[in-house]
């Protein structure tokens, strides 16, 4: 009998966790344009909500980001496959999508069932994470990562093309499309459970905030966050006002479900699709800082001229950049803290940066509509890449060093 060859083992599991991860991405492209365009889309032409409710919407996500923290510490206490975890938390997503889908004109009800399933969508980021780090090679993972977002971003696209057309001829009728996105749910779940299971070293008692000694203990990562903090800011509340801005009759544009689906979900979802696995090259390849300063100009340039442009093509052109940056973004954004953290540390690493990203997450939409109610989008666009630019200028010395790293190699 021949030995196991080294290593083997390990790139069998890799292979094997990457193709359930890109079954796992069309569904969750598909849930995507529920997140992004349609539930939001909903809350404004069907049930014209206050704009405190859609901003409560719009911040549930961000709110299981900032619950996952209490996640990771409940799941190092039990010491179970992180695999269970997840799926029990797409699970009440499900629940909460299948609520929305029976609301029919019950404007609360729509919102409970949206909350829920938002939220819990949130609590997972730093799980999947975790999955990375101990299923994919240092060398490979950010490539592997972005061919994943790479489907999961055209399932997006398609989606949101093909759902806006379809809703055209449905009126408010949107019950079939949630029920659809709650099937989803069911999908991913079965999915990380067929995944080798990836088990937390085992903590005797909960520390709900015991994440956080790596702030104190970790200057580049207490810088870090920082900056992310003041980027993520500037980044989220122009983001809370892209499908408001075009479906709101009172911004002038007032756009149908169809041509809204199109700017915020197939033309941005193109241009990820287009650009994420050189993003997720690049990542593997060239210094953070750097990758970090030049995704933060195709904000800069997105939201300008998304805002202050006139006309649909503006929008197009905006929101193109948008998802370039989105593309670039999305790949720092789940995988960096795997260059800054050691092996077992990764899960509490990203609890604390989904945590910080969960608290200006729910902060940031409400901000956005009271300027946009007080002031007009357009101030928001300039607040936004005002941040994101000051959150540029504070790791200029970090880019100095790196390029002095590289210069310094024989």
């Amino acid at each position: 009998m021949s030995e196991p060859v080294p290593g083997q083992e390990d790139f069998d599991q890799q292979g094997r966790t990457f193709r359930l991860e890109a079954v796992r991405a069309v569904p969750a492209g598909f849930i995507d344009t529920a997140v992004t365009t349609f539930a939001i889309f909903f809350a404004i032409q069907v049930f014209e909500m206050h704009w405190a409710v859609k901003a409560a919407m719009l911040s549930a996500g961000s709110l299981g980001m900032l619950c996952s923290l209490f996640v990771v510490q409940v799941a190092r206490r039990l010491s179970k496959p992180i695999n269970t975890l997840a799926a029990a938390i797409w699970l009440l997503s499900f629940s909460g999508f299948s609520v929305a889908a029976m609301a029919n004109d019950n404007a609360t009800l729509y919102f409970v069932g949206c909350f829920i399933a938002f939220t819990f969508l949130g609590m997972s980021a730093p799980l999947t994470s975790q999955i990375y780090r101990k299923h994919y090679s240092t060398d490979s993972r950010g490539r592997l990562f972005s061919i994943t977002a790479f489907i999961r971003a055209g399932a997006a696209g398609l989606v949101a093309w093909l759902v806006g057309a379809w809703l055209n001829s449905r009126g408010s009728d949107f019950s079939q499309l949630f029920w659809g996105y709650a099937a989803a749910c069911l999908v991913m779940s079965l999915c990380v459970l067929l995944m080798a299971p990836v088990v937390l070293r085992k903590t005797i008692r909960l520390q709900w905030f015991d994440a956080f000694r790596h702030v104190s203990e970790d200057a580049p990562f207490r810088k870090l966050l920082t900056v992310w903090m003041v980027f993520g800011m500037g980044n989220l509340i122009s983001l809370a006002l892209f499908v408001e801005y075009i479906s709101n009759p009172i911004y002038g544009y007032d756009y149908n479900p169809e041509k809204v689906g199109i700017i915020t979900g197939t033309v941005p979802m193109m241009a990820f699709i287009v650009f994420v696995v050189p993003w997720g090259t690049v990542f593997d390849r060239l210094p953070f800082y750097s990758v970090r300063a030049l995704v933060n100009v195709f904000f800069i340039l997105a939201v300008l001229i998304y805002f202050l442009g006139n006309g649909f093509m503006a929008l197009c052109i905006g929101i193109g950049l948008h998802g370039i940056a989105r593309a670039g973004g999305n790949v720092l954004w789940t995988l960096w803290v795997t260059k800054f953290a050691d092996s077992d540390k990764v899960v509490e690493y990203m609890s604390v940066h989904t945590f910080l990203t969960g608290a200006r997450g729910v902060i940031a939409p409400f901000l956005a509509f009271m300027i946009a109610t007080y002031a007009s989008p357009a101030w928001v666009a300039c607040i936004s890449a005002s941040m994101i630019f000051l959150s540029t200028l504070a790791i200029v010395p970090e880019i100095i060093a790196e390029h002095r790293q590289r210069l310094a190699r024989p």
